[in-house]
């Protein structure tokens, strides 16, 4: 079953409720590399996949671990797919490491996404474990040193780039939960398989490729 962010209601983003023309006129104090697309593949592909995910989700972790290795080399490497990430953090944790990812160099996002995504338990769910401390020393790994971690992760143009996309996604394609993959425009919710996937990129192959 997919994390809804209703489960996560209690911790939920405050700025997520903004007025969305608001959070878009912060966004656009921010560099535009900031909010570039994360992407893997062939641009060109005839299927675009979305994967809109929260770094504090364990079923997009275990997706991270389990299915995305296959779903890489399968469809990803072989120009059949363009594969992009889209942050959809479920709470102020998620929603921080977002921005600390977004914040490295571009090459540095996927290594950081997915250490973040396969080590979960040491990071986001440690118990007595700060996970704000927890995330600056794998920000640290990847190079960014702690006055640069402090800043980004108080800067409320950042946090706002992120909230404006997360509201474009609801209001175009009613996300609520993680992860939801968008094949082509064809939103599909919760943790798949590498068959699973293989018919969604299959069938996908009917419509046009997401702009």
């Amino acid at each position: 079953m997919p994390i809804t962010r209703r489960f996560f209601l209690g911790t939920a983003i405050p700025a997520v409720t903004l007025f969305a023309s608001n959070l878009q006129a912060r966004a656009a104090q921010i560099s535009p590399n900031f909010m570039a697309p994360r992407a893997l593949g062939n641009p060109n592909a005839k299927v675009h996949v979305q994967e809109w995910f929260s770094l504090t989700c364990a079923h997009c972790g275990r997706f991270a671990q389990t299915v995305f290795p296959e779903v890489e080399k399968q469809y990803i490497n072989t120009g059949k797919v363009y594969y992009i990430f889209r942050d959809f953090p479920l709470d102020k944790i998620a929603l921080m490491a977002a921005i600390v990812a977004r914040s490295l160099p571009v090459d540095q996002y996927k290594p950081f996404v997915f250490a973040l995504l396969d080590n979960l338990d040491q990071w986001a769910f440690k118990e007595g474990a700060d996970p704000a401390k927890e995330l600056q020393k794998y920000a640290t790994l990847a190079g960014m040193n702690a006055a640069t971690f402090d800043q980004v992760v108080n800067d409320s143009a950042l946090r706002d780039a992120i909230l404006t996309e997360i509201k474009q996604a609801e209001d175009k394609y009613k996300i609520d939960s993680t992860p939801t993959f968008i094949f082509n425009n064809q939103p599909v919710v919760g943790e798949l398989t590498i068959e699973d996937f293989g018919k969604q990129v299959t069938s996908a192959l009917s419509r046009p490729a997401t702009p």
